[in-house]
């Protein structure tokens, strides 16, 4: 393992606490150092409250959420919605990933209901084959590696035709959901607007739900679905089978 760092990289504050907090979760009881980033700061998440207000809030969210693992949070500044593959989100990337040295980095499915979720995928992948490459008009100093990428399930497990998407494989959270919970529930601004909008507490009951869906098709009570990058350029054994060898399932194809 090149180093021992992993980096979960989203489009917006909460989804990596939706997608992918248990394992993260996981790979901090075995002693990997824990980062977690989003390209915006959620600005546009609030009914009531200014840009710059949700987006302080929540990115102060996001401190909380990764500090209950351990972990560090950055965000790289851009905006909800506006959200483009260009050099400038490519390099700022790009510099994230060398300065934070991870070995396995996981990002936002290629394909998902969010155009916001599609852009980050799309730059990542860029950003960590790109992330050696000497010329690239980025700082910090470039990498003698590319890292292991994984992509998280896409929301409701569908692309947006609806066709299913299925994992690669799955990780078994069902030691981690309960601080997987905790750190979803540290994204108060996003659950206090659907309890309002709702009724009911549907932001943490929809993210157990799906869990326990994924759970379901493995025999286990939780589950987090991934499927990995394995294009010309990146690893291709799957490290997460060494690190998390007692919880991780394969599928069947």
């Amino acid at each position: 393992m090149s180093s021992n760092s992993v980096l979960a990289i989203f489009a917006h504050p909460d989804d990596a606490e939706i997608m992918c907090a248990g394992t993260l979760a996981l790979l901090k009881k075995k002693g990997l150092e824990i980062n977690i980033a989003t390209m915006t700061g959620g600005d546009k998440g609030s009914a009531t409250l200014s840009r710059d207000e949700i987006s302080r809030i929540r990115k102060t969210e996001g401190v909380v959420s990764a500090s209950l693992i351990g972990g560090a949070y950055y965000c790289l500044g851009f905006q909800d919605i506006y959200l483009f593959y260009n050099s400038e989100t490519i390099n700022r990337t790009v510099e994230l990933i060398r300065n934070v040295k991870p070995s396995i980095v996981f990002t936002a499915s290629p394909s998902d209901y969010m155009v916001d979720h599609e852009m980050t995928s799309r730059i990542v992948q860029t950003a960590c084959f790109c992330a050696g490459i000497k010329n690239m008009e980025a700082g910090g100093e470039p990498l003698g590696y590319v890292p292991h990428l994984y992509y998280t399930d896409a929301m409701d497990a569908k692309d947006i035709l609806g066709r299913r998407i299925d994992p690669g494989f799955y990780i078994d959270i069902s030691d981690a959901m309960d601080i997987k919970e905790k750190m979803l529930a540290s994204h108060k601004s996003q659950r206090d607007w659907l309890l309002k909008h709702h009724k009911i507490d549907e932001y943490i009951i929809s993210m157990k739900r799906f869990g326990e869906m994924r759970g379901s098709e493995v025999n286990k009570k939780y589950a987090e679905g991934y499927r990995q990058h394995l294009g010309h350029g990146y690893p291709q054994d799957n490290i997460l089978e060494e690190l998390l060898a007692s919880y991780l399932i394969k599928t069947k194809n």
